[in-house]
Order: structure tokens, then sequence, then C-alpha cells
């Protein structure tokens, strides 16, 4: 499968300009490319709402509002995910829905301030391309990792445990990536869309049954500042806590390899997604998103490089997905989690594991030594640390070993 999928993807770098760039087509293509990143957003998304206490009607109106409003901007396909630091610890840790809001509120005024400035675009001049590719890297094993755990750890909303000896969930993960293999490059039968229909169908075979009577499907709209103003205690407890550690990784990842991967998927026009653009853009979504108790957002690397997998090329997907979520929303409320909870985890880790080979292979570009050891040492730093750590330690190696180079 990796060596099929990295000739794909040898087949759409810049040489090769995908199709009908600016434009907004609505085939099964960009219908399955849509689809591609719901590994990485439903989980976090789920967890911040059933453990944390978000409204799914505000994320999921802020998510599907930040994916129409970024892919007519910017006019290609576009990621909008959970910011993963504030998403992760905040769960892990139980915060309360003021502490996060108020950490994307921080996060927004951070962003703004970078790309109103325009010491983003500085920032994004001094990263070298080898730093680029660690952080690609590192996330695309990283997602692999936990898409391979969805895969084989027990999944609680499913009813039916085992099939003989075979759990479940193992036994629906292995049928959905044969199932990616056999659609990777297929035009006609799209892999995103068969995986999500494997996972629906598996969710009512196998899963726990939804009780229908709580469904009560009417108009709910978001309400402004659902969790009240944050006080001055909250706003300056959350800043150790998770938007020092979210800083760097949205720096890094949300922008500029982003930005990266715009341009080199998108030569056409991928030139829309500037640094600075990048940052006002998350900036302005997270300013918003703290006004409607939405969660703290941004456009991840690997949800671009899992949108591009599964088949979207204009921002037709980001109309598509950001459609079907402002529906579910508002006409079923708080009751749209129990939805999303029918797809097993397992199917949600097909996705997370395909989205990472293909952010992984990008890696392709480098050929000296120098930088493969920077894009090394920043997989291992990102494995035993964090991607905020390897990238800061990324420059400074990066700048070590070209000032040794400039004197020998």
């Amino acid at each position: 499968m990796g060596l099929q999928l990295r000739k794909s993807v040898k087949q759409q770098l810049p040489h090769t300009p995908a199709k009908g760039e600016g434009a907004f087509r609505f085939d099964r293509l960009e219908v399955a490319g849509s689809l591609g990143d719901l590994g990485t957003l439903l989980p976090l998304a789920i967890g911040l709402i059933v453990l944390n206490g978000l409204s799914a009607t505000n994320v999921f109106v802020m998510a599907g509002l930040f994916y129409i409003v970024a892919g007519t901007v910017f006019r290609v396909p576009i990621a909008v995910q959970p910011m993963k630091a504030i998403a992760t610890y905040a769960i892990g840790v139980g915060l309360q829905p003021i502490e996060i809001t108020s950490a994307g509120l921080w996060m927004g005024g951070i962003l703004l301030f970078l790309g109103v400035t325009g010491l983003i675009a500085w920032i994004g001049r001094l990263t070298p391309k080898s730093v680029i590719r660690g952080l690609q890297l590192g996330l695309g094993i990283l997602l692999m990792t936990k898409g391979i755990g969805c895969i084989i750890n027990p999944d609680g909303n499913l009813a039916v445990h085992t099939i003989g000896p075979v759990p479940t969930g193992l036994l629906i993960g292995l049928v959905g990536l044969g199932l990616a293999v056999v659609l990777l490059n297929n035009k006609k039968v799209p892999a995103a869309v068969a995986i999500v229909g494997l996972g629906i169908t598996s969710g009512m075979l196998f899963g726990t049954p939804i009780d229908a009577s709580g469904f009560n499907p009417g108009i709910y709209l978001p309400t402004p500042l659902p969790y009240g103003m944050p006080t001055w205690q909250t706003l300056i407890h959350v800043i150790p806590l998770v938007v020092l550690p979210q800083v760097p990784l949205t720096i890094g990842n949300a922008i500029i390899s982003n930005t990266n991967l715009t341009t080199q998927y998108f030569p056409n026009i991928g030139n829309r997604m500037t640094n600075q653009r990048s940052a006002i853009s998350q900036g302005l979504a997270n300013v918003a998103s703290f006004l409607f108790g939405g969660m703290p957002m941004c456009h991840g690397a690997g949800g671009l490089a899992a949108h591009y997998r599964f088949g979207a090329r204009t921002a037709g997907s980001n109309l598509i997905i950001g459609g079907l979520f402002l529906v579910l929303s508002l006409t079923l409320g708080e009751t749209l989690v129990a939805v999303f909870r029918i797809i097993p985890m397992a199917i949600l880790g097909v996705l997370l594991t395909l989205a990472g080979l293909q952010l992984s292979v990008m890696i392709e570009d480098i050929r000296e030594r120098g930088e493969l050891v920077v894009v090394i040492a920043m997989l291992g730093i990102t494995l035993t640390l964090n991607l905020a750590v390897a990238f800061a330690a990324g420059f400074v190696i990066a700048y070590v070993l070209k000032h040794r180079r400039a004197r020998a």
C-alpha cells in the first residue's frame, strides 16, 4: 500500500497541477475528499462535547462555517481541525468549557497579531524546507500510530465485541484497509465514500442500537457566549497549560507546513494561501469560535493531506462537508453526536492511517544528507516529546548544519 500511495503522490506533485483549480466541483470525488479528515476531526470534537461539555450545536456550526468560508476565500480544499494540543490536554484533564474557549480566544489573538503585523511571513521565510518536511513526517507517523491504535484497540461503541476469535473492531479495520488498497486510485468508486459507507453499515450491524426516541429534530441555533465570559483568572490560568504548547505547533504545522503543502498540491492557485493569510484566517475563526462556544480550530497539514488523498481537488469539498455539518447540527442539535458515533473507531482509524501515509511520503524531495539528518532528528523528538519541541529543535539543527557547511 505504501508503494502504491507513494506512486500516486508522485503523480500529484507540482508538475501535474490539479484540474479545475479555483473552481467549485461537486462530483463523487469531491464528496469522497470532503470525508477524508473525519478520522481526525470527529474523535477530538466528540471528546470535547461528551467529556468536557462543549455544545454539539455550537461546535459543528462553527466548524461548518469555517469550512465554507475558508474554501470560498482560498478556492482550494482547506482542512478544519481541532487544535490538537488544546483538545488533547482538555480531554485528558477535564478542562471546563470556558477554559477551552478562553484558550481559543488567546490563539485567535496571537494568530491575528502574527498575521496582521507580517511576523508570520518572516518566520515562514526563515524556516528551512527540511524543518517543514520534518514536521510533515512527524505528524504523518503520529497520525498512522493513532489510526492503527483505533483499529486494534477495543471500541466501546460496538455491541458485538468479537466475531469468532477476532475482535470486531480489528476485523472492520482490516476490511477497511483492504478496501482502501483496492480502491486507492479508483475514480468511479472513491475510497473514502466506500470506507465511510462500510463504517455506517458495520456500525448499524454491530454497534450499540440508537434510541430513536431521543431524537427531536427541529431548528437549533448556536447561542453567543454559552459558557459565559471568562474571568481574568481563567484567562491567565490557560496560558501555561495549553496556549504556550499550542503556539509553536500551530505556527509549524497549521500555518507554515500547511501553506507549503497547499502550494505543492495547487501550484496555480495555491499562492492565495500565504502564511500571513492563513494566520489571519485561523485568528478570525478562533475569535468567532470563542464568541459562539465552538472549539479552537486550525488548518492542519494532515487534514489537507487527507482531503487530497481521497479526491478533493476544489473548494467544492469544503462546501460539501461544511454544509453537512451545518444541516445536521442545526436540525439535530445535541443529538448529532449519537449520529457520528455510529461510525466505528476502526473506520476513523483507517482514514487516519491513510492520511498519515499521504503526509509522510512528502519527504521524498529531501536529497542532501544534512537535510535528512534534520528530518530524522525531528521525527525522533516528535515521537519522544511533541511536535512543538521538534519544530524548535529542527530550526536549531538546520541552522547549525548550515553554519558548519558555510565554514567548511
